[in-house]
């Protein structure tokens, strides 16, 4: 979406979906289940930086964080990630630290609702709400950019417009690339 503001007459607003509150209460494989355990201090500090520094804030923030997750190999889950991370972008790095409790818990089952519920349950990240209709996807690997970008906005802000739009889907021939 970012390439497609780029391209496009959109803003894109951020809201903090957890797979870690998407999976509770759910019976997963241990190594999944590690991860999950990991994925809390993460989004709990995007809710810190939306309540402390605001929206333009929790999208440059979650933009870094998952540049170093994701790009960087940096491991999900370490305090000092998240404290670098904020310290790059100016913020507050206590959210570090209070991002290891359940402080920002509440607000982010919140976020996490608002985002998701409109979607329904069989579904993951990323999810994007278009025209009032929330959709899963889409997933791209690699993602496209500039005006292969907003083509693709294009197309899938297309498909909100027909009430009975609900699915398209393939099985996944490469992992993620990020670049």
């Amino acid at each position: 979406m970012l390439q497609v503001e780029q391209v496009r007459p959109v803003h894109t607003v951020f809201h903090v979906m957890s797979l870690s509150v998407l999976n509770e209460g759910r019976d997963l494989a241990a190594g999944y289940r590690d991860e999950m355990d990991r994925g809390w201090l993460g989004v709990r500090a995007c809710i810190g930086v939306e309540r402390t520094h605001g929206q333009q804030a929790l999208r440059d923030f979650y933009t870094e964080l998952g540049t170093r997750y994701h790009l960087k190999k940096q491991p999900i889950g370490e305090v000092t990630v998240v404290r670098d991370a904020l310290r790059t972008l100016g913020l507050d790095e206590s959210i570090a630290d209070a991002a290891g409790t359940d402080v920002y818990d509440e607000a982010l089952r919140i976020s996490h609702h608002e985002g998701m519920d409109p979607v329904g349950d069989d579904v993951g990240t990323p999810v994007i709400h278009i025209n009032g209709r929330a959709l899963f996807g889409p997933v791209m690997s690699p993602a496209p950019k500039g005006e292969q970008a907003g083509q693709l906005f294009d197309g899938v802000s297309l498909v909100t417009e027909y009430d009975g739009f609900y699915e398209l889907k393939r099985t996944r021939t490469v992992g993620p690339i990020f670049d």
